[in-house]
């Protein structure tokens, strides 16, 4: 059976998935490689086909279909060439938290399968139907010129969710108002009008946007010039500081990891105070979606805390009656599909981009071979 491996490169972690390759792959084993600390990209992806073969009788796949975080202005999959990666190459500094790392990876794993045809799949391509008014920054025009601009991301994340609300038959999702929140260690939330991103709140890099587990979100821009002035801090540590040492974990000052801070949230204020700012974000940043959108058909919670926390989802939905938002308490607690009972569909839907990943790269190899038929007949 021709088969498609899957490669979702994080900063700290590797998930991969083998699927079968056709018009509608399905998954056929997973695995999380997690804590990667110092460890090289090489002995990554070695130890990625040490367990597909400790798991899987079958040899090296027909194609490898990676998550490329950041893609600029590209809106398609496409292969992997030498001039894309020398095209990320000269934007990593955009994404340094993922893009050196990704493109580590995908150097390691094409050593690996060198015969395999290799498919970039951009996490900022579902956002490219954005507006102008939600994609210029408000700096000097010429920077817009050069790329400087709100690109979004969680874009595969996205793709699935729209994807399964078609499924589930919700109107919403063709001809109407969603809002989706991806809430995870890193955390977005989307504007979808009629099935298109019509603004979403990470920006120019992922940091920007919701507080996160350990990135800040939106922060006044003349923080960093007073903490250069004040601290002698560089450019290296404020990045540092915004995507390590800040959200949740700089807040708390214990931890990164939602399920710890509700555990201690009774009896440590600073705890409280990270899950207190954290629900408060969100629910403005759905607010302020709904005002773009003209109002709100349905909400989607997605991500490791969105798809796990009926305490979140409760917190963050607080006082958005005036939205059509009525959370059902029971159908919250068991985390089903649908959690409203108001007149606006609030929904729990676990996240799948690796299934995107594979969808993406079999539709494009076919298309592929159906174009090298028709130029050969």
């Amino acid at each position: 059976m021709p088969q498609i491996l899957t490669i979702n490169a994080g900063s700290s972690s590797v998930r991969y998935a083998l699927f079968s390759n056709g018009a509608d792959p399905h998954r056929l084993l997973d695995g999380k490689i997690e804590r990667l600390g110092g460890e090289s990209a090489g002995a990554v992806a070695k130890r990625v086909v040490q367990e597909l073969k400790a798991k899987s009788s079958v040899g090296a796949p027909d194609a490898v279909g990676h998550r490329v975080v950041h893609g600029l202005s590209h809106t398609q999959p496409e292969l992997i060439s030498e001039s894309l990666i020398a095209e990320l190459r000269e934007v990593q500094s955009l994404d340094p938290e993922h893009l050196p790392r990704e493109i580590e990876i995908i150097e390691a794993m094409q050593e690996e399968y060198p015969r395999a045809p290799h498919v970039a799949c951009f996490d900022t391509a579902f956002h490219r139907s954005m507006p102008p008014v939600a994609t210029m920054l408000p700096i000097p025009r010429r920077y817009f010129a050069k790329g400087v601009q709100r690109y979004g991301f969680h874009g595969l994340s996205y793709t699935f969710l729209l994807k399964e609300l078609n499924r589930l038959g919700d109107p919403a999702a063709v001809k109407g108002r969603v809002v989706m929140a991806h809430l995870g260690s890193g955390a977005s939330i989307a504007a979808v009008l009629d099935g298109k991103s019509i603004d979403t709140s990470m920006a120019f890099t992922p940091t920007a946007g919701l507080v996160m587990g350990t990135r800040s979100g939106d922060l006044d821009p003349g923080l960093m010039s007073y903490l250069a002035r004040r601290e002698s801090m560089s450019t290296a540590q404020f990045q540092t500081l915004v995507n390590h040492e800040s959200g949740l974990k700089g807040i708390s000052e214990t931890s990164a990891d939602v399920r710890d801070l509700l555990e201690r949230e009774t009896e440590d204020p600073r705890a409280r105070e990270a899950m207190a700012i954290f629900c408060y974000q969100a629910k403005k940043w759905i607010g302020a979606f709904a005002a773009a959108l003209g109002g709100l058909d349905t909400l989607v919670f997605a991500g490791g805390i969105g798809e796990n926390s009926a305490v979140v989802r409760q917190r963050i939905c607080e006082g958005l009656q005036h939205l059509g938002i009525e959370i059902d308490g029971s159908e919250n607690h068991r985390h089903a599909d649908r959690i409203s009972s108001g007149r606006a569909v609030v929904r729990v839907i676990r996240t799948d981009e690796e299934s995107v990943i594979a969808e993406s790269t079999a539709r494009l190899l076919s298309m592929q071979k159906e174009e090298s038929r028709n130029g050969t007949s």
